[in-house]
């Protein structure tokens, strides 16, 4: 392997590490944003928070998109970049609590956005009841 394929591939795994870490501590920092609105009450937080929440979701989709892509060249080269250079220093066991926890941060992100997801269609739903009250009192 050449150094600057070495190097590329290097760094593909470090950014696959941040979107999986991303997926996950978006999804967190939104349901915590989310409680705080939710306790502010009124419309303008609850559209605030759909405006956060639009932003972050394209986050999360390029983070997925690149735990994706970016985990094929990371997986075809597995064993000869991570697996024996772990292996090489005995740090295998530390490979695999790594490996652990990643897959538990992408499920848990998942989790995370799902719930938040149905959360938002009930919030815009409500919102939406709400423009539609407000605009038969206005009609009348």
């Amino acid at each position: 392997m050449s150094p600057g394929f070495g190097v590329a591939l290097m760094m593909n795994n470090y950014f696959h590490d941040v979107a999986t870490a991303l997926l996950f501590a978006s999804g967190a920092a939104l349901a915590v944003m989310l409680r705080a609105f939710e306790r502010s009450g009124g419309p303008g937080a609850r559209t605030y928070f759909l405006a956060i929440y639009r932003g972050m979701s394209r986050l999360a989709v390029l983070s997925i998109g690149w735990i994706v892509v970016g985990g094929i060249p990371r997986t075809i080269f597995y064993t000869r970049f991570e697996w024996a250079n772990a292996a090489g220093r005995s740090q295998v066991p530390a490979l695999a609590v790594k490996h652990v926890l990643m897959f538990a941060l992408v499920a848990c992100g998942i989790v995370l956005w799902r719930n938040l997801r149905r959360q938002v269609a009930a919030i815009e739903a409500e919102l939406e009841r709400e423009r539609a009250h407000a605009s038969q009192l206005a009609s009348r």
